[in-house]
């Protein structure tokens, strides 16, 4: 099997480095930067499969790199470290398209389980069968989400959260389910993550006198259904 490989701009030399010596301790082949304009120079060429970013860096900041990647159509998934643990905060960074984000001072084995998290769900799988609910249609082989006449643009997991809700539409799927299918494992508990990606998922769905599909059932979960 390939070797994963990292892309990791952090301007801390000592958090950088201890970031590189676990990854590669894990098997993973690593490219370091201390910015995020060399992540930038550094993407095309190293090709990675994910990229950890930090929120706080000169030149170019890891928000502003998430951004122009994402302009770019760029898909590989993005991890930001952020020293800050305001709710806004960490809805900005998944606004700039990252993917997950993780609070400094982190655990590194936090930290490893979200990439391979991040990893699984950027894994080719077999064949599927395009999604559909109502007029909203999902191919999974092609990342295309069409509704009527128009494609909606979605960042990687606002794709693998509606294709989960679409996967099982009618049925109703719980807060901890969608957790462990989307992000691999248990988040603190408190997280508003869900709620927010739930919320990117409406605006993006639903346009003018569009019918609403992504359903909240209070106390319970999600739904997807026309």
């Amino acid at each position: 099997m390939e070797t994963a490989r990292v892309l990791v701009a952090e301007d801390d030399r000592s958090v950088r480095d201890a970031l590189v010596l676990a990854l590669e301790l894990e098997g993973y082949t690593v490219c370091a930067t201390s910015d995020g304009e060399q992540a930038l120079a550094a993407f095309d060429e190293f090709a990675p499969d994910v990229l950890v970013l930090d929120v706080m860096m000169p030149t170019i900041d890891g928000l502003t790199a998430c951004r122009r990647l994402r302009a770019r159509h760029v898909v590989t998934p993005i991890l930001v470290l952020t020293a800050r643990d305001q709710v806004s905060d960490r809805v900005t960074g998944l606004d700039a398209g990252a993917d997950d984000y993780v609070i400094k001072p982190f655990s590194l084995d936090e930290l490893l389980a979200r990439l391979r998290a991040l990893l699984r769900r950027n894994s080719a799988g077999p064949e599927e069968p395009e999604l559909v609910v109502g007029d909203l249609h999902l191919d999974p082989l092609r990342r295309i989400v069409t509704r009527g006449d128009r494609t909606i643009d979605l960042t990687k997991t606002e794709f693998d959260l509606l294709a989960l809700l679409m996967e099982h539409a009618g049925i109703v799927l719980s807060r901890d389910q969608i957790y462990e299918h989307i992000w691999g494992f248990d988040f603190e508990t408190g997280s508003r993550s869900l709620d927010v990606y739930i919320g990117y998922l409406r605006r993006k769905t639903e346009g003018d006198d569009e019918s609403r599909i992504v359903h909240t059932v209070r106390g319970v979960g999600y739904v997807a259904r026309a």
